[in-house]
């Protein structure tokens, strides 16, 4: 990937200075991992209005800090306490009175942390200042997250052929997560769903210890992660042959998800994306069984901005990448979803997961 991080932090830069912020205190590690480009567990960032990063990571990184963050900020390396090394570092910051913490993201343990060792300077609340620099992506973002759809499609192609009825959803769950390493994948985005039968109309349900039985709905939704972004593809299958009803609800769904994948444009409110395949099941009589939004934003996370649900007012950035997924759920009986990822690109829509939405019979 090229070095976007002096971009980044530019547009960072004006952020701060439109929020009047002296500086901006980083506890998100995806908002670190995006500027700093650290891709580990244990970090604190400071960005001062005048373009000074401080960062603050813990022994276990001190090599991997250097090779991934570099000189493109002041690394200090802790021996116990973060918070100890960013109190040595922020007073060398004499032009900083005013700082920004991300509120969304800080443990009350540690907000009570800025008010006592770091009463010194004034700490307000900001919102989503790196998130929303992350909604659009660049060209090499947009790869990475393409590369994991088809890292997960790849693993989903393999995993197919092995399933049969009498697996329990676990054991399925375990052939498809190998699936996805083999492939490539450096890890799970998310705990793989697996739910079989009546079941499938648990929109998150849990992998679990249940038998797959000849005749079910079996709804798979899983992930795949490539430099740190992710993938988030669904499928419903059935297992053995498919009855009149199961193939009913299957099309609805399937062409709900046709209608909004082909139909969402950049610039669009998210509501308005939303309402492409909600009023499309709603015309057909299930209006109440899709219950959840129609998708949410890509990236570094799983789940992230914007988002694409029926109070969702903003706009849909250029650039973003998106889920597109619709689904029906019917107690008692079971539940389609069929999940795409979607890169919103200037000139339309650009459909990232490429694997078939036509139904599948295993087993």
């Amino acid at each position: 990937m090229a070095d976007r991080r002096a971009e980044r932090l530019a547009a960072l830069l004006e952020a701060i200075d439109a929020a009047h912020l002296d500086g901006l205190l980083l506890t998100s590690l995806p908002n670190i991992r995006y500027l700093c480009g650290f891709s580990g567990t244990s970090a604190l960032a400071f960005v001062s209005a005048r373009g000074d990063v401080l960062f603050v990571t813990d022994f276990r990184y001190k090599t991997q800090a250097v090779d991934e963050v570099g000189d493109f900020a002041r690394v200090s390396v802790e021996p116990q306490s973060l918070w100890a090394g960013l109190w040595q570092q922020l007073p060398q910051l004499a032009h900083v009175e005013v700082a920004g913490f991300e509120s969304a993201h800080l443990l009350h343990r540690d907000f009570q942390r800025l008010l006592e060792a770091g009463s010194r300077w004034q700490w307000r609340p900001a919102v989503d200042l790196v998130e929303r620099l992350r909604e659009r992506k660049d060209a090499d973002e947009v790869g990475l997250i393409a590369r994991a759809a088809e890292i997960a499609a790849a693993a989903l192609g393999r995993t197919l052929p092995q399933l049969r009825a009498g697996m329990t959803e676990l054991q399925v769950a375990g052939v498809l997560e190998h699936s996805l390493r083999d492939a490539g994948s450096e890890g799970f985005p998310f705990p793989t769903i697996v739910a079989s039968g009546a079941r499938a109309a648990l929109p998150h349900a849990r992998s679990s210890p249940k038998v797959v039985e000849r005749g079910d709905l079996l709804l798979l939704d899983f992930g795949a992660e490539v430099g740190g972004y992710c993938a988030d593809v669904t499928r419903t299958v059935v297992v053995g042959r498919a009855d009149g009803r199961q193939r009913e609800v299957y099309d609805l769904v399937r062409a709900a998800n046709e209608t909004a994948a082909t139909g969402v444009r950049a610039g669009m409110r998210g509501r308005d994306a939303d309402a492409l395949a909600r009023e499309y099941i709603e015309r057909r009589g299930h209006g109440e069984a899709f219950g959840h939004s129609l998708g949410h934003g890509l990236g570094l996370e799983v789940h992230e901005a914007p988002r694409l649900s029926r109070v969702a007012e903003d706009a849909l950035p250029a650039g973003s990448v998106v889920t597109i997924e619709p689904g029906v759920y019917l107690p008692g009986w079971g539940g389609v979803r069929i999940e795409d990822d979607v890169h919103l690109a200037p000139n339309g829509p650009e459909l990232l997961t490429h694997f078939t939405r036509d139904l599948i019979e295993v087993g």
